[in-house]
């Protein structure tokens, strides 16, 4: 592990934050226009409901940067699966009162980045590296002329 590897890490840790927060801002108004004749009662306006979608804001746009950024499936349905894994532990909670509405978001949040970071650490050449798929053909063309 070097600086160089440490800086691109953080990098696409940031990338992707970026790109959550970029689809959120995009994504979050689309889906209250879709809703917003729902009734404050209806299902579509749960908390629960609403939670997930926001994770699903986050979660798309994040996907795309990372296939933008060359990174295999695999990767990318992880780091999609961690975004949700937070709430999943959260909304049982919630759904019992142990947490309010705030709650909820906190505790799906605080997860969600926590996770996301373990899930980097765990493929650390993945997200350290050079996401190029063809650098490496590049490269041995380059040594071979």
């Amino acid at each position: 592990m070097n600086g160089r590897q440490i800086r691109r890490f953080a990098l696409h840790y940031g990338e992707m934050v970026a790109a959550m927060l970029i689809g959120m801002m995009a994504l979050w108004p689309v889906w209250s226009l879709a809703t917003g004749a729902a009734a404050d009662t209806s299902w579509l306006r749960s908390q629960s409901v609403e939670t997930l979608v926001m994770a699903t804001t986050m979660a798309l746009p994040m996907a795309g940067w990372m296939r933008v950024r060359s990174h295999r499936w695999a990767p990318i349905v992880e780091m999609c699966a961690v975004m949700y894994a937070g709430f999943a532990v959260a909304l049982p909670l919630y759904w019992t009162g142990v947490l309010d509405a705030a709650g909820l978001m906190l505790v799906g949040h605080v997860a969600m980045f926590v996770l996301m970071l373990a899930a980097m650490a765990w493929r650390w050449e993945e997200y350290a590296g050079c996401h190029d798929p063809h650098r490496h053909d590049r490269a041995a063309t380059m040594m071979a002329s």
